[in-house]
């Protein structure tokens, strides 16, 4: 079967994420900028790490994209939040509403994975924008505080890896689902 997986990864998680994945079903892991074309593809499944509101490399990827009929799209995001909380699954959401048009995010299979962050190894771009987002926070009353923001204020300079492999049992069994959307 014509299957790929796809990810866009900025610090490791998604591609660990990624490769995981393709050793657990035998389909071939490849970075969104050596993506090929996807038109032939029966199972595509998207993995990108969420960053400040975008997941990476996905609309370049799916630019001009729509599914065919036989075709299934997976999508899977990875990033901080935990996506047990509706209010992030509806911020994960809104970044997708921003990259993809009404009928992919509708046709498509949605997951959501938690990563991890390491303030060591961010670029001084990122590690500024943590920076300024962790002083605003801090500086917001706790009883207005979301649970993701406390969450970051309390990892804010720290090594955190919420890696769980085992969260991809789920996007398997969608996989291995015969009926294509």
């Amino acid at each position: 079967m014509n299957q790929i997986i796809i990810y866009g990864s900025q610090y490791g998680s998604t591609y660990r994420y990624a490769k995981q994945l393709s050793e657990l079903t035998n389909i071939a892991a490849v970075c969104y900028k050596e993506a090929p074309d996807l038109s032939g593809m029966h199972t595509i499944i998207y993995m990108g790490g969420l960053y400040a509101g975008g997941v990476v490399g996905l609309a370049k990827t799916l630019r001009g994209f729509s599914i065919q009929d036989g075709q299934k799209l997976i999508l899977v995001t990875v990033g901080l939040a935990d996506p047990k909380e509706s209010e992030n699954r509806d911020n994960i959401h809104t970044s997708l509403q921003k990259q993809l048009s009404p009928e992919l995010i509708e046709r498509a299979k949605v997951f959501h994975l938690r990563g991890g962050i390491n303030y060591q190894k961010l670029s001084f771009g990122h590690r500024m924008m943590m920076k300024l987002l962790y002083q605003s926070l801090h500086r917001t009353p706790l009883e207005k505080q979301t649970a993701e923001n406390r969450a970051l204020i309390e990892t804010y300079g720290k090594q955190v890896d919420f890696t769980d492999f085992c969260a991809l049992e789920p996007i398997i069994q969608e996989i291995q689902k015969g009926d294509a959307i």
